[in-house]
């Protein structure tokens, strides 16, 4: 089984995201479990306010997450499962790009402890002590981590021996190959004057995975000159 705990000022965002499809699905058979911790119980217990945030010093605009509430938030989850050595895994605009190489170095991980930043982030000093890897899943900034934080468990889970019906499915989607996917076609065989590539009505076994595989290189190559240059740069 493969243990999430998010930390996160907004549990109740998780709420629709984590309660349909493959993730449900995943849950039910038992072979993820996310637990979802609100960072306000771990503020100062003399606090009625339940403070989290404060000014940061030198004077920039905006509030940060105080040190105090994360650190003991962390340590709770740390203990919760010491016994499967769990990442700190810090939801960040600076973090290493989450790609398919990034999710399947998580998926290797018995747990996760997953950090939602807020406002404009949090105490560095939490990331000095406590953060393990920060990931970010794009160049671009949002509200909080949440959202990076339902990516994330999305994209570790379905590689999840068993979550997926059929395994093919996964090794068949983008990146998985280092390629984009190719084309995807269903009934009926012609829609609004297009028809589906003759060869994959043909039932030839080796000449539609020939096709596939052509098709997947020209899209990479078209759409993520990127990507292609590193596909074949492996390839070497």
């Amino acid at each position: 089984m493969m243990f999430f705990d998010i930390l996160t000022l907004f549990p109740s965002m998780f709420q629709g995201a984590f309660s349909d499809s493959i993730i449900k699905r995943a849950l039910d058979k038992g072979l993820i479990s996310i637990d979802i911790h609100n960072i306000r119980d771990y503020a100062d217990e003399n606090d009625r306010h339940k403070t989290v945030d404060d000014y940061p010093y030198g004077g920039d605009a905006g509030m940060l997450m105080k040190p105090e509430p994360l650190a003991r938030a962390i340590k709770d989850a740390e203990e919760r499962y010491r016994e499967h050595n769990p990442a700190v895994v810090f939801l960040s605009p600076q973090g290493e790009l989450l790609n398919h190489s990034v999710v399947e170095s998580l998926m290797k991980e018995k747990s996760l402890i997953l950090l939602c930043g807020r406002y404009k982030g949090i105490d560095e000093r939490i990331r000095q002590k406590y953060v393990d890897r920060e990931i970010s899943i794009g160049d671009y900034v949002l509200s909080g981590g949440e959202i990076p934080a339902m990516v994330l468990v999305d994209a570790v889970t379905r590689l999840i021996p068993g979550v997926l019906g059929n395994r093919d499915s996964a090794e068949g989607d983008s990146f998985y190959s280092g390629l984009l996917s190719h084309p995807e076609y269903t009934r009926p065989e012609e829609f609004e004057g297009l028809n589906v590539p003759p060869v994959l009505l043909s039932g030839h076994h080796a000449n539609i995975l020939k096709w596939q595989q052509e098709m997947a290189e020209e899209i990479t190559k078209n759409k993520r000159p990127d990507l292609w240059d590193r596909y074949i740069e492996k390839r070497k």
